[in-house]
């Protein structure tokens, strides 16, 4: 029997094991692209008209996404503009980890060899006072669950 109540996602830390970024490196208003699938190839059967064979045959991860507040001076920026403007590509292994009130991981997500494929910042409007926010897409291999 699953223990409840069930896990809220507001409350989560994202962290970059062995790299020196600061706390507010880490702090992301959201966390997407934890998913993974199974590719599968359609085989046919002589004679058999009905249904085709539906076969795995890998693994497949999609693409992080981390959104935040623009930050001045960032060496988490400076780490993705040298790989997208220099192709300086220097894969880091990071967590995602969901936490109690306590701030202790619930749950977290080894993401291995993670790498920037996409940095943007949102649009500047005049007719509303909202923050600039920065989203990050990053390629990885795969991820562990613990």
């Amino acid at each position: 029997m699953p223990d409840y109540p069930l896990i809220p996602g507001f409350h989560f830390r994202v962290t970059f094991p062995g790299q020196p970024f600061g706390q507010n490196e880490s702090s992301f208003q959201s966390v997407g692209g934890l998913e993974v699938s199974v590719d599968t190839e359609s085989v046919r059967e002589g004679g058999e008209n009905r249904f085709e064979y539906a076969l795995p045959t890998k693994t497949s991860f999609s693409t992080l996404t981390l959104n935040r507040g623009l930050l001045q001076g960032s060496d988490l920026v400076a780490w993705v503009k040298r790989a997208i403007q220099n192709l300086d590509i220097e894969p880091l292994d990071m967590q995602v980890s969901l936490l109690d009130e306590t701030h202790a991981p619930l749950m977290t997500w080894d993401v291995k060899h993670a790498w920037p494929k996409k940095w943007s910042v949102s649009e500047f409007n005049a007719d509303n006072s909202a923050l600039v926010i920065e989203t990050l897409e990053l390629q990885y291999l795969y991820f562990t669950q613990s």
